[in-house]
């Protein structure tokens, strides 16, 4: 893990969060960009995730990036159909697709579950495909019970591994079959941000914060930064002095 201390911004909301985060997030791409290479991006599911990026797709047409030079990757995925509106891959491709083009060949979803029955074997799939590839920005949730990607404290998913890629069976959280991503890819992440709203994700982020490594989030750190985007609610454990604004 990264020896760099980790980075708290606190904001008043979750609207205020996905604003910002939505600007610094265009903002570091373009940065990552300056040399002209292909950006590596890791993203997430959930709430917030899909509101920074729609707020991103409004922004890039009137910006320095470049949609062409953006390979994006995912952090785990629910082991479903195609179509199933609980995959995290769909509604995020639609959302950015709306607001400038992707590249097939540069988009990675994880690998669904038609006519597939076996997450573990999908894995190793999605492990091929990713390869020696290392993350430029990763963009992680964090679940109120401080799991993180699909990996999940006190199950199996959390065990040690040198695996890049796992199937997750009984997932405590529905559905029970997953692919994620492991601790040990994350971790070789240049730089991990986390996104986290809500009073229930509290505790959570007050441990992880603090190292606790029985909790995924916990051991979950990017080589040259860390960053955490919270708002009020989420950071109502944390002294305020932790957090900047």
């Amino acid at each position: 893990m990264s020896a760099a201390q980790p980075q708290v911004v606190r904001y008043a909301d979750a609207a205020e969060l996905a604003d910002h985060a939505a600007a610094r997030l265009l903002a570091t791409l373009i940065e990552l960009q300056a040399d002209g290479h292909v950006v590596q991006v890791c993203l997430t599911g959930g709430r917030i995730a899909h509101a920074v990026y729609a707020l991103l797709g409004e922004q890039v047409s009137d910006s320095a990036l470049d949609p062409t030079r953006l390979e994006l990757w995912w952090g785990d995925e629910r082991f479903v159909p195609t179509g199933d509106p609980e995959r995290n891959a769909g509604p995020t491709l639609a959302l950015l697709a709306g607001h400038f083009p992707l590249d097939p060949s540069r988009t990675h979803p994880m690998p669904s579950a038609d006519g597939v029955i076996d997450a573990a074997a999908s894995a190793a799939t999605y492990a091929k495909e990713l390869g020696d590839t290392r993350f430029d920005l990763c963009l992680l949730g964090l679940g109120p019970d401080g799991h993180v990607a699909s990996i999940f404290p006190n199950h199996p998913s959390s065990e040690p591994t040198t695996q890049p890629v796992i199937g997750v069976s009984d997932a405590p959280k529905p559905p029970p079959e997953r692919i994620s991503l492991t601790i040990p890819t994350l971790n070789e992440s240049s730089q991990v941000w986390f996104l986290v709203s809500g009073t229930e994700k509290s505790n959570a982020l007050s441990r992880s914060l603090a190292g606790d490594t029985s909790l995924p989030a916990g051991r979950v750190a990017g080589r040259d930064r860390t960053l955490w985007l919270v708002d009020q609610a989420a950071a109502s454990e944390l002294p305020y002095f932790d957090c900047v604004q």
